[in-house]
Protein backbone atom coordinates (compact mmCIF):
# COMPACT_ATOMS: atom_id res chain seq x y z
CA UNK A 1 0.00 0.00 0.00
CA UNK A 2 2.55 2.55 -0.98
CA UNK A 3 1.90 5.73 -1.05
CA UNK A 4 -0.79 5.28 1.33
CA UNK A 5 -1.31 7.23 4.86
CA UNK A 6 -1.99 4.94 7.82
CA UNK A 7 -3.46 4.73 11.28
CA UNK A 8 -4.35 1.72 13.16
CA UNK A 9 -6.98 1.62 15.62
CA UNK A 10 -8.17 -1.13 18.39
CA UNK A 11 -11.76 -1.34 19.55
CA UNK A 12 -12.98 -3.73 21.69
CA UNK A 13 -11.25 -7.39 20.32
CA UNK A 14 -11.04 -6.08 16.67
CA UNK A 15 -7.93 -4.18 15.57
CA UNK A 16 -7.73 -1.97 12.43
CA UNK A 17 -5.49 -0.38 9.59
CA UNK A 18 -7.12 2.45 7.93
CA UNK A 19 -4.87 3.53 4.95
CA UNK A 20 -5.89 6.17 2.84
CA UNK A 21 -4.96 8.59 0.01
CA UNK A 22 -5.92 11.43 2.01
CA UNK A 23 -4.69 12.78 5.24
CA UNK A 24 -8.19 14.32 6.29
CA UNK A 25 -9.46 10.99 7.23
CA UNK A 26 -7.04 9.63 9.39
CA UNK A 27 -6.54 12.88 11.09
CA UNK A 28 -10.19 12.73 12.25
CA UNK A 29 -10.01 9.53 12.89
CA UNK A 30 -6.99 10.33 15.06
CA UNK A 31 -8.43 13.13 17.14
CA UNK A 32 -11.86 11.31 17.95
CA UNK A 33 -10.25 7.96 18.61
CA UNK A 34 -7.24 9.62 20.65
CA UNK A 35 -8.09 7.74 23.69
CA UNK A 36 -7.60 4.39 22.26
CA UNK A 37 -5.42 1.82 22.34
CA UNK A 38 -2.99 1.83 18.96
CA UNK A 39 -0.86 -0.98 17.78
CA UNK A 40 2.43 -0.39 16.20
CA UNK A 41 3.42 -3.67 15.39
CA UNK A 42 1.99 -3.64 11.76
CA UNK A 43 -0.92 -6.52 12.58
CA UNK A 44 -4.84 -5.62 12.24
CA UNK A 45 -7.59 -8.23 11.86
CA UNK A 46 -8.90 -5.48 9.09
CA UNK A 47 -7.30 -3.32 6.39
CA UNK A 48 -9.97 -0.36 5.08
CA UNK A 49 -8.91 1.35 1.89
CA UNK A 50 -9.72 4.62 1.30
CA UNK A 51 -9.09 5.92 -2.53
CA UNK A 52 -9.88 7.63 -5.57
CA UNK A 53 -12.05 5.41 -7.67
CA UNK A 54 -10.48 7.12 -10.83
CA UNK A 55 -6.60 9.01 -10.64
CA UNK A 56 -8.06 12.28 -11.32
CA UNK A 57 -11.01 12.16 -8.46
CA UNK A 58 -7.92 12.84 -5.90
CA UNK A 59 -7.55 16.32 -7.05
CA UNK A 60 -10.29 17.33 -8.98
CA UNK A 61 -13.82 17.02 -7.14
CA UNK A 62 -12.19 14.50 -5.24
CA UNK A 63 -14.21 11.29 -3.81
CA UNK A 64 -13.69 8.66 -1.68
CA UNK A 65 -14.20 4.69 -2.81
CA UNK A 66 -14.32 2.20 0.12
CA UNK A 67 -12.43 -1.21 -0.06
CA UNK A 68 -10.74 -3.32 2.19
CA UNK A 69 -10.29 -6.56 2.81
CA UNK A 70 -14.07 -6.61 2.31
CA UNK A 71 -15.62 -4.48 0.31
CA UNK A 72 -19.32 -4.26 -1.69
CA UNK A 73 -18.36 -3.55 -5.37
CA UNK A 74 -21.32 -1.42 -5.93
CA UNK A 75 -20.90 0.92 -3.53
CA UNK A 76 -21.00 4.56 -4.55
CA UNK A 77 -18.01 6.92 -3.76
CA UNK A 78 -18.36 9.52 -1.01
CA UNK A 79 -17.22 13.53 -1.44
CA UNK A 80 -13.97 13.81 0.69
CA UNK A 81 -15.90 16.07 3.01
CA UNK A 82 -17.62 12.73 4.00
CA UNK A 83 -14.01 11.38 4.60
CA UNK A 84 -14.86 10.30 8.19
CA UNK A 85 -18.18 8.79 7.45
CA UNK A 86 -16.63 6.72 4.73
CA UNK A 87 -13.43 5.38 7.14
CA UNK A 88 -16.55 4.45 9.74
CA UNK A 89 -18.77 3.01 6.74
CA UNK A 90 -14.84 1.22 5.59
CA UNK A 91 -14.87 -0.41 9.60
CA UNK A 92 -18.38 -1.56 9.78
CA UNK A 93 -18.04 -3.38 6.37
CA UNK A 94 -15.31 -5.08 7.51
CA UNK A 95 -17.19 -5.89 10.96
CA UNK A 96 -20.27 -7.00 8.87
CA UNK A 97 -18.70 -9.36 6.59
CA UNK A 98 -16.06 -10.72 8.27
CA UNK A 99 -16.06 -10.98 11.54
CA UNK A 100 -16.61 -14.66 12.87
CA UNK A 101 -15.54 -14.91 16.55
CA UNK A 102 -18.73 -13.38 17.82
CA UNK A 103 -22.31 -13.24 17.00
CA UNK A 104 -22.91 -9.76 15.61
CA UNK A 105 -26.43 -8.09 16.29
CA UNK A 106 -27.33 -4.94 14.72
CA UNK A 107 -27.60 -3.01 17.71
CA UNK A 108 -26.78 -0.57 20.82
CA UNK A 109 -25.66 -1.85 24.26
CA UNK A 110 -25.07 -0.41 27.38
CA UNK A 111 -24.07 -1.67 30.82
CA UNK A 112 -24.61 -1.68 34.73
CA UNK A 113 -24.11 -3.68 37.53
CA UNK A 114 -22.35 -6.05 35.18
CA UNK A 115 -25.89 -6.73 32.91
CA UNK A 116 -25.75 -5.50 29.45
CA UNK A 117 -28.68 -3.65 28.12
CA UNK A 118 -29.01 -4.22 24.27
CA UNK A 119 -31.80 -2.46 21.72
CA UNK A 120 -32.24 -3.32 18.07
CA UNK A 121 -34.43 -2.03 15.17
CA UNK A 122 -34.93 -0.07 11.71
CA UNK A 123 -32.65 3.21 11.21
CA UNK A 124 -34.18 6.17 13.17
CA UNK A 125 -35.73 4.00 16.44
CA UNK A 126 -33.47 5.46 18.32
CA UNK A 127 -31.26 3.26 19.42
CA UNK A 128 -28.21 5.60 18.78
CA UNK A 129 -29.56 8.45 21.28
CA UNK A 130 -30.77 6.48 23.67
CA UNK A 131 -27.73 4.26 24.31
CA UNK A 132 -25.84 7.88 24.37
CA UNK A 133 -28.44 9.38 26.33
CA UNK A 134 -27.70 6.61 28.99
CA UNK A 135 -24.13 6.63 28.49
CA UNK A 136 -24.13 10.02 30.15
CA UNK A 137 -26.70 8.94 33.35
CA UNK A 138 -24.95 6.14 35.20
CA UNK A 139 -24.90 3.20 31.99
CA UNK A 140 -21.74 2.28 30.66
CA UNK A 141 -21.55 2.41 26.53
CA UNK A 142 -20.48 -0.80 25.10
CA UNK A 143 -21.20 -0.03 21.38
CA UNK A 144 -23.61 1.87 19.37
CA UNK A 145 -23.56 0.01 15.74
CA UNK A 146 -22.61 -4.30 16.37
CA UNK A 147 -23.44 -6.11 19.96
CA UNK A 148 -20.87 -8.92 20.26
CA UNK A 149 -22.15 -11.88 21.25
CA UNK A 150 -20.16 -14.80 22.12
CA UNK A 151 -21.30 -17.88 21.29
CA UNK A 152 -19.27 -19.79 24.41
CA UNK A 153 -20.64 -17.82 27.07
CA UNK A 154 -23.35 -16.03 26.37
CA UNK A 155 -21.33 -12.86 27.26
CA UNK A 156 -21.77 -9.74 25.18
CA UNK A 157 -18.32 -7.98 24.26
CA UNK A 158 -17.58 -4.39 23.95
CA UNK A 159 -17.34 -2.76 20.80
CA UNK A 160 -17.37 1.25 21.85
CA UNK A 161 -17.13 2.82 18.85
CA UNK A 162 -17.98 6.35 17.49
CA UNK A 163 -21.87 7.12 18.55
CA UNK A 164 -23.34 8.07 14.82
CA UNK A 165 -25.94 10.50 15.16
CA UNK A 166 -28.46 11.31 12.81
CA UNK A 167 -30.75 14.26 11.49
CA UNK A 168 -32.71 15.81 14.72
CA UNK A 169 -30.64 13.15 17.45
CA UNK A 170 -27.84 15.69 16.62
CA UNK A 171 -29.69 18.46 18.45
CA UNK A 172 -30.76 16.56 21.27
CA UNK A 173 -27.06 15.11 22.10
CA UNK A 174 -25.62 18.82 21.55
CA UNK A 175 -27.91 20.37 24.36
CA UNK A 176 -26.46 17.74 26.79
CA UNK A 177 -22.60 17.38 25.81
CA UNK A 178 -19.68 19.84 25.16
CA UNK A 179 -18.60 20.91 21.59
CA UNK A 180 -15.48 18.72 22.36
CA UNK A 181 -17.30 15.09 22.15
CA UNK A 182 -18.52 15.67 18.68
CA UNK A 183 -17.19 15.33 15.75
CA UNK A 184 -17.74 17.40 12.51
CA UNK A 185 -21.09 17.84 11.16
CA UNK A 186 -21.68 15.94 7.67
CA UNK A 187 -24.84 17.25 5.94
CA UNK A 188 -26.58 15.87 3.14
CA UNK A 189 -24.53 12.43 3.47
CA UNK A 190 -26.98 9.25 1.85
CA UNK A 191 -27.65 8.67 5.72
CA UNK A 192 -29.15 12.99 6.28
CA UNK A 193 -27.10 14.71 8.38
CA UNK A 194 -24.14 12.57 10.40
CA UNK A 195 -22.08 14.12 13.24
CA UNK A 196 -20.46 11.03 15.53
CA UNK A 197 -20.02 11.45 19.03
CA UNK A 198 -17.08 9.95 21.56
CA UNK A 199 -18.10 8.05 24.14
CA UNK A 200 -17.19 8.79 27.38
CA UNK A 201 -13.58 7.85 28.20
CA UNK A 202 -14.75 5.02 31.26
CA UNK A 203 -16.35 3.22 27.77
CA UNK A 204 -13.19 3.29 26.09
CA UNK A 205 -11.14 2.16 29.34
CA UNK A 206 -12.99 -0.54 30.38
CA UNK A 207 -13.82 -1.79 26.77
CA UNK A 208 -12.26 -5.23 27.53
CA UNK A 209 -15.42 -6.32 30.40
CA UNK A 210 -17.57 -8.26 29.36
CA UNK A 211 -21.69 -8.33 30.59
CA UNK A 212 -24.13 -10.74 30.95
CA UNK A 213 -26.86 -9.93 28.11
CA UNK A 214 -30.27 -8.59 30.48
CA UNK A 215 -32.95 -6.69 28.00
CA UNK A 216 -33.59 -6.65 25.02
CA UNK A 217 -35.66 -3.59 23.76
CA UNK A 218 -36.72 -2.70 20.27
CA UNK A 219 -37.21 0.82 20.66
CA UNK A 220 -39.56 2.51 18.15
CA UNK A 221 -39.48 6.49 18.06
CA UNK A 222 -42.20 9.00 17.20
CA UNK A 223 -45.13 7.13 18.39
CA UNK A 224 -47.78 6.67 21.49
CA UNK A 225 -45.88 5.47 24.46
CA UNK A 226 -46.72 1.85 25.28
CA UNK A 227 -44.20 -1.20 26.33
CA UNK A 228 -45.15 -4.52 24.09
CA UNK A 229 -44.69 -8.03 24.83
CA UNK A 230 -43.14 -10.36 21.72
CA UNK A 231 -43.25 -13.75 21.44
CA UNK A 232 -39.75 -16.19 20.87
CA UNK A 233 -40.85 -16.40 17.02
CA UNK A 234 -40.90 -13.10 16.02
CA UNK A 235 -37.82 -11.84 18.25
CA UNK A 236 -35.82 -15.00 17.09
CA UNK A 237 -36.67 -14.33 12.96
CA UNK A 238 -36.03 -10.08 13.93
CA UNK A 239 -32.32 -11.13 15.50
CA UNK A 240 -31.75 -13.40 12.36
CA UNK A 241 -32.26 -10.58 10.16
CA UNK A 242 -30.34 -7.95 12.20
CA UNK A 243 -27.16 -10.33 12.29
CA UNK A 244 -24.66 -9.51 9.66
CA UNK A 245 -23.13 -13.21 10.15
CA UNK A 246 -25.56 -15.39 11.83
CA UNK A 247 -25.56 -17.38 8.67
CA UNK A 248 -21.51 -17.50 7.89
CA UNK A 249 -21.37 -18.85 12.01
CA UNK A 250 -23.68 -22.18 11.04
CA UNK A 251 -24.66 -24.21 13.60
CA UNK A 252 -22.58 -21.81 16.16
CA UNK A 253 -24.69 -18.83 15.34
CA UNK A 254 -27.88 -20.79 15.57
CA UNK A 255 -26.53 -22.21 19.45
CA UNK A 256 -26.21 -18.75 20.66
CA UNK A 257 -29.03 -17.24 19.06
CA UNK A 258 -31.42 -19.34 20.56
CA UNK A 259 -29.68 -19.77 23.64
CA UNK A 260 -30.24 -16.08 23.97
CA UNK A 261 -33.69 -15.98 23.09
CA UNK A 262 -34.22 -18.46 25.64
CA UNK A 263 -32.98 -16.60 28.79
CA UNK A 264 -33.23 -12.54 27.94
CA UNK A 265 -36.29 -10.76 28.61
CA UNK A 266 -37.88 -8.87 25.48
CA UNK A 267 -39.93 -5.82 25.16
CA UNK A 268 -40.93 -4.06 22.17
CA UNK A 269 -40.87 -0.07 22.93
CA UNK A 270 -42.99 3.16 21.52
CA UNK A 271 -41.91 6.54 22.78
CA UNK A 272 -42.06 9.96 21.94
CA UNK A 273 -39.53 11.22 23.97
CA UNK A 274 -36.12 10.61 25.48
CA UNK A 275 -37.29 11.06 29.37
CA UNK A 276 -40.25 8.75 28.11
CA UNK A 277 -37.94 6.00 27.23
CA UNK A 278 -36.24 6.80 30.09
CA UNK A 279 -38.64 6.20 32.07
CA UNK A 280 -39.22 2.57 30.54
CA UNK A 281 -36.14 1.30 31.06
CA UNK A 282 -35.68 2.56 34.66
CA UNK A 283 -38.79 0.28 35.22
CA UNK A 284 -38.00 -2.80 33.73
CA UNK A 285 -34.76 -2.21 34.70
CA UNK A 286 -35.22 -2.22 38.54
CA UNK A 287 -37.88 -5.83 37.63
CA UNK A 288 -34.95 -7.30 36.41
CA UNK A 289 -32.30 -6.54 39.62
Amino acid sequence: MAGLHHLYLTVGPARFRVASTWRQPLDQLAALYKDYPTSHDGHADFTVRLEPEKPWRRYIRPSVHISGDYWLPDAAPLPLSQSLLAAEMGMNLQMALGWRRHLLLHASSVEKDGKALLMTGLSGSGKSTLSAMLAEKGWRFMGDEFALLNPDTGMVHSFPRLISLKNQAIAAMQALLPENRFGPLMVDTPKGDIRHVIPPLDAVKRMGDTAKPALLLFPRFGYDPVLRDMGKSEVFVRLTQASTNYVALGETGFRALTSFVDTVPVKAMDYQSGDQAEEFIDSLWSQIL
